[in-house]
């Protein structure tokens, strides 16, 4: 009887195959090669992460603004000009399904921001004994 195994995270292979996605999404952003205007700032929004499904068919692709971009015009667009990176992604991995990219905003830098601020608020009691 095999052991039953469950994985609580992404194999080496979603990872691997997710960062490797990632370089070529930021390269095809970096060249600007779009037809919406919403995508000229493309080359000032940063991929952070790009995590795959187990099947490898699909990749959702967290983005952040690295300055001046407004996300809420730009995320809309990114998804729409989707086909531009899949094809970009078919073209220089030799992967037997190209994945359906998706991008969404990443949100963890400002959740640590917050948590750092609240740490930054909380004071703790000093210790007078033993000090000395």
């Amino acid at each position: 009887m095999k052991p039953h195994h469950t994985h609580k995270g992404p194999s080496q292979r979603q990872l691997r195959v997710g960062e490797q996605l990632r370089h070529i999404i930021a390269e095809t952003m970096n060249r600007g090669h779009f037809h919406r205007e919403a995508l000229l700032d493309a080359g000032r929004v940063s991929v952070t992460e790009v995590r795959v499904t187990p099947d490898l068919k699909q990749a959702k692709v967290y983005v952040m603004s690295l300055g001046g971009v407004d996300m809420d015009t730009i995320l809309p667009a990114l998804n729409e000009e989707a086909h531009v990176f899949q094809k970009e992604i078919g073209r220089q991995q030799a992967l037997k399904f190209t994945p359906k990219v998706h991008f969404v905003r990443d949100e963890s830098f400002d959740e640590a921001q917050k948590i750092d601020e609240l740490l930054r608020g909380v004071h703790l009691p000093e210790n007078d004994e033993g000090e000395g």
